[in-house]
Protein backbone atom coordinates (compact mmCIF):
# COMPACT_ATOMS: atom_id res chain seq x y z
CA UNK A 1 0.00 0.00 0.00
CA UNK A 2 2.81 2.50 1.17
CA UNK A 3 4.66 2.17 -2.26
CA UNK A 4 1.26 2.49 -4.30
CA UNK A 5 0.56 5.44 -2.54
CA UNK A 6 3.85 6.78 -3.15
CA UNK A 7 3.58 6.86 -7.60
CA UNK A 8 0.79 9.43 -6.67
CA UNK A 9 2.04 12.65 -8.15
CA UNK A 10 1.26 15.04 -5.01
CA UNK A 11 2.55 12.79 -2.26
CA UNK A 12 1.30 15.74 -0.09
CA UNK A 13 -2.11 14.99 -0.20
CA UNK A 14 -2.89 11.67 1.71
CA UNK A 15 -5.42 9.53 0.07
CA UNK A 16 -6.93 7.42 3.02
CA UNK A 17 -10.52 6.73 2.01
CA UNK A 18 -12.44 4.01 2.99
CA UNK A 19 -12.65 2.83 -0.99
CA UNK A 20 -8.71 2.79 -0.89
CA UNK A 21 -8.14 1.00 1.81
CA UNK A 22 -10.42 -1.61 1.37
CA UNK A 23 -9.26 -1.84 -2.48
CA UNK A 24 -5.31 -2.39 -0.89
CA UNK A 25 -6.78 -3.95 2.27
CA UNK A 26 -7.81 -7.20 0.00
CA UNK A 27 -4.58 -6.86 -2.35
CA UNK A 28 -6.28 -6.37 -5.34
CA UNK A 29 -3.89 -4.72 -8.59
CA UNK A 30 -4.71 -1.71 -9.29
CA UNK A 31 -4.71 -0.48 -12.77
CA UNK A 32 -2.58 2.75 -13.87
CA UNK A 33 -4.76 6.09 -14.40
CA UNK A 34 -4.01 9.58 -13.90
CA UNK A 35 -2.95 9.47 -10.50
CA UNK A 36 -1.49 5.70 -10.08
CA UNK A 37 0.91 5.60 -12.37
CA UNK A 38 1.99 1.47 -12.08
CA UNK A 39 0.71 -1.36 -9.59
CA UNK A 40 3.55 -1.79 -6.94
CA UNK A 41 4.37 -4.85 -4.41
CA UNK A 42 2.21 -3.89 -1.90
CA UNK A 43 2.04 -2.47 1.26
CA UNK A 44 4.71 -1.45 3.57
CA UNK A 45 5.46 -0.30 7.14
CA UNK A 46 7.55 3.01 6.91
CA UNK A 47 10.53 3.11 9.45
CA UNK A 48 10.87 6.89 11.13
CA UNK A 49 14.17 7.74 10.92
CA UNK A 50 14.37 10.72 13.55
CA UNK A 51 17.05 12.81 14.95
CA UNK A 52 18.25 13.24 18.86
CA UNK A 53 20.73 10.70 18.93
CA UNK A 54 18.03 6.97 19.14
CA UNK A 55 18.68 4.24 17.46
CA UNK A 56 16.02 4.66 15.00
CA UNK A 57 17.36 1.93 12.83
CA UNK A 58 17.33 -1.04 15.43
CA UNK A 59 15.97 -4.32 14.94
CA UNK A 60 16.65 -4.51 10.95
CA UNK A 61 14.80 -8.39 10.68
CA UNK A 62 11.66 -7.02 12.66
CA UNK A 63 9.51 -5.65 9.63
CA UNK A 64 10.34 -7.68 7.13
CA UNK A 65 9.40 -10.66 9.26
CA UNK A 66 6.10 -8.74 10.13
CA UNK A 67 5.22 -8.04 6.47
CA UNK A 68 6.09 -11.96 5.70
CA UNK A 69 3.71 -12.96 8.64
CA UNK A 70 1.06 -10.26 7.16
CA UNK A 71 1.49 -12.06 3.78
CA UNK A 72 0.75 -15.41 4.80
CA UNK A 73 -1.72 -15.21 7.19
CA UNK A 74 -4.04 -12.34 5.54
CA UNK A 75 -5.70 -11.14 2.30
CA UNK A 76 -2.89 -7.95 2.31
CA UNK A 77 -0.34 -8.15 -0.44
CA UNK A 78 2.50 -6.75 1.60
CA UNK A 79 6.08 -5.70 0.02
CA UNK A 80 9.36 -8.14 0.96
CA UNK A 81 11.44 -5.02 2.89
CA UNK A 82 10.61 -1.60 5.16
CA UNK A 83 11.07 1.82 3.43
CA UNK A 84 12.54 4.21 5.69
CA UNK A 85 11.58 7.71 5.63
CA UNK A 86 12.10 11.31 7.27
CA UNK A 87 9.16 13.70 8.81
CA UNK A 88 10.41 16.01 6.11
CA UNK A 89 10.94 14.03 3.20
CA UNK A 90 8.64 14.66 0.29
CA UNK A 91 7.14 10.83 0.01
CA UNK A 92 6.07 10.62 3.67
CA UNK A 93 2.45 10.98 3.08
CA UNK A 94 3.19 8.07 0.41
CA UNK A 95 3.21 6.11 3.91
CA UNK A 96 -0.04 4.83 5.48
CA UNK A 97 1.45 3.47 8.49
CA UNK A 98 4.82 4.80 10.58
CA UNK A 99 6.94 3.13 12.57
CA UNK A 100 9.15 4.63 15.65
CA UNK A 101 11.50 2.49 18.00
CA UNK A 102 14.42 2.59 19.44
CA UNK A 103 16.41 2.77 22.68
CA UNK A 104 17.56 6.21 23.82
CA UNK A 105 16.49 10.32 22.48
CA UNK A 106 14.23 11.23 20.12
CA UNK A 107 13.78 14.97 19.62
CA UNK A 108 11.67 16.90 16.86
CA UNK A 109 12.24 20.12 14.82
CA UNK A 110 8.94 22.53 15.32
CA UNK A 111 9.13 22.04 11.66
CA UNK A 112 8.96 18.62 11.82
CA UNK A 113 5.93 18.85 14.84
CA UNK A 114 3.75 20.80 12.68
CA UNK A 115 4.07 18.48 9.52
CA UNK A 116 3.39 15.34 11.70
CA UNK A 117 0.36 16.52 12.76
CA UNK A 118 -0.57 17.33 10.00
CA UNK A 119 0.28 13.97 8.79
CA UNK A 120 -2.08 12.20 11.18
CA UNK A 121 -5.08 14.54 11.07
CA UNK A 122 -5.19 13.60 7.31
CA UNK A 123 -5.39 10.09 7.56
CA UNK A 124 -1.62 8.81 8.68
CA UNK A 125 -0.92 6.44 11.71
CA UNK A 126 1.72 6.08 14.00
CA UNK A 127 2.81 3.10 15.31
CA UNK A 128 5.65 3.95 18.46
CA UNK A 129 7.08 0.98 20.23
CA UNK A 130 9.53 1.22 23.47
CA UNK A 131 12.84 -0.87 23.20
CA UNK A 132 13.43 0.25 26.01
CA UNK A 133 14.66 3.66 27.00
CA UNK A 134 12.30 5.68 24.35
CA UNK A 135 9.43 6.24 26.84
CA UNK A 136 10.54 9.42 28.09
CA UNK A 137 11.85 10.68 25.00
CA UNK A 138 8.52 9.69 23.30
CA UNK A 139 5.80 10.49 25.75
CA UNK A 140 7.48 14.56 25.47
CA UNK A 141 7.31 15.01 21.57
CA UNK A 142 4.41 13.26 21.49
CA UNK A 143 3.31 15.66 23.39
CA UNK A 144 5.01 18.69 21.63
CA UNK A 145 2.80 16.74 18.87
CA UNK A 146 -0.23 17.01 20.21
CA UNK A 147 -0.22 19.55 23.13
CA UNK A 148 -3.79 19.26 23.24
CA UNK A 149 -4.29 15.73 23.37
CA UNK A 150 -3.04 13.25 25.55
CA UNK A 151 -2.33 8.95 25.36
CA UNK A 152 -5.08 7.24 26.72
CA UNK A 153 -4.76 3.37 27.91
CA UNK A 154 -6.91 1.36 25.40
CA UNK A 155 -8.19 -1.52 27.38
CA UNK A 156 -8.30 -5.46 26.10
CA UNK A 157 -12.08 -5.29 24.66
CA UNK A 158 -11.10 -2.17 21.99
CA UNK A 159 -11.04 -3.50 18.56
CA UNK A 160 -7.43 -3.68 18.22
CA UNK A 161 -7.27 -7.02 20.37
CA UNK A 162 -10.26 -8.94 18.28
CA UNK A 163 -9.16 -9.36 14.95
CA UNK A 164 -8.05 -10.89 13.12
CA UNK A 165 -6.42 -12.54 16.24
CA UNK A 166 -8.14 -12.46 19.67
CA UNK A 167 -6.10 -10.65 22.40
CA UNK A 168 -8.60 -11.26 25.45
CA UNK A 169 -6.12 -10.12 27.98
CA UNK A 170 -4.61 -6.78 25.69
CA UNK A 171 -1.35 -6.45 24.75
CA UNK A 172 0.87 -9.48 25.06
CA UNK A 173 4.50 -9.61 27.20
CA UNK A 174 7.10 -10.27 24.78
CA UNK A 175 10.20 -8.83 26.34
CA UNK A 176 10.88 -8.09 29.90
CA UNK A 177 12.36 -4.96 30.58
CA UNK A 178 11.36 -3.01 34.27
CA UNK A 179 8.86 -5.83 35.28
CA UNK A 180 5.85 -3.74 34.82
CA UNK A 181 2.82 -4.86 33.06
CA UNK A 182 2.33 -4.32 28.91
CA UNK A 183 0.51 -1.11 27.68
CA UNK A 184 -1.50 -0.18 24.92
CA UNK A 185 -1.80 3.86 24.82
CA UNK A 186 -3.51 5.93 21.83
CA UNK A 187 -4.19 9.07 20.86
CA UNK A 188 -7.34 9.88 18.93
CA UNK A 189 -8.31 12.41 16.26
CA UNK A 190 -12.02 12.67 16.44
CA UNK A 191 -12.83 8.98 16.62
CA UNK A 192 -9.50 7.73 14.90
CA UNK A 193 -7.08 6.26 16.73
CA UNK A 194 -4.19 7.94 15.11
CA UNK A 195 -1.22 7.35 17.58
CA UNK A 196 -0.25 3.46 19.17
CA UNK A 197 2.19 3.24 21.27
CA UNK A 198 3.43 0.19 23.49
CA UNK A 199 5.32 0.33 26.68
CA UNK A 200 6.89 -2.29 28.50
CA UNK A 201 6.03 -5.19 25.62
CA UNK A 202 8.44 -4.70 23.24
CA UNK A 203 6.68 -6.36 20.73
CA UNK A 204 9.72 -5.18 18.10
CA UNK A 205 11.71 -8.48 19.60
CA UNK A 206 9.49 -10.65 18.78
CA UNK A 207 9.40 -9.69 15.04
CA UNK A 208 13.34 -9.84 14.21
CA UNK A 209 14.90 -13.41 13.57
CA UNK A 210 14.86 -16.06 16.09
CA UNK A 211 18.65 -15.97 17.07
CA UNK A 212 18.18 -12.29 17.89
CA UNK A 213 16.74 -12.59 20.88
CA UNK A 214 16.08 -16.46 21.49
CA UNK A 215 12.55 -15.54 22.30
CA UNK A 216 10.57 -18.62 22.28
CA UNK A 217 8.22 -19.68 19.80
CA UNK A 218 4.89 -19.01 21.40
CA UNK A 219 6.68 -15.25 22.39
CA UNK A 220 7.58 -14.52 18.64
CA UNK A 221 3.86 -15.68 17.14
CA UNK A 222 2.12 -13.71 19.61
CA UNK A 223 3.85 -10.60 18.83
CA UNK A 224 3.63 -11.48 15.03
CA UNK A 225 0.11 -11.64 15.57
CA UNK A 226 -0.48 -8.33 17.48
CA UNK A 227 1.32 -6.27 15.17
CA UNK A 228 -0.90 -7.84 12.19
CA UNK A 229 -3.64 -6.67 14.21
CA UNK A 230 -1.95 -3.31 14.63
CA UNK A 231 -1.40 -2.94 10.66
CA UNK A 232 -5.46 -4.42 9.56
CA UNK A 233 -6.73 -1.91 11.85
CA UNK A 234 -4.63 0.96 10.66
CA UNK A 235 -5.39 0.23 7.19
CA UNK A 236 -9.50 -0.60 7.97
CA UNK A 237 -10.22 2.65 9.99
Amino acid sequence: MGRILKSIHRPNRFLSTPALCLILYLGLVVQPSAQLRQPTAGFTMARLKYGGGGDWYNGPTGIPNLLAFIRKHTPIRTAKEEAQVEIMDENLFAYPVLYLTGHGNLRFTEEEVRRLRTYLEHGGFLFANDDYGLDRAFRREIERVFPDKRLVELPPSFGIFQTPFKFPNGLPKIHEHDGGPPQTLGIFHGERLVVLYTFESDIGDGWDDPDVHNDPPEKREAALRMGTNIIVWALTH
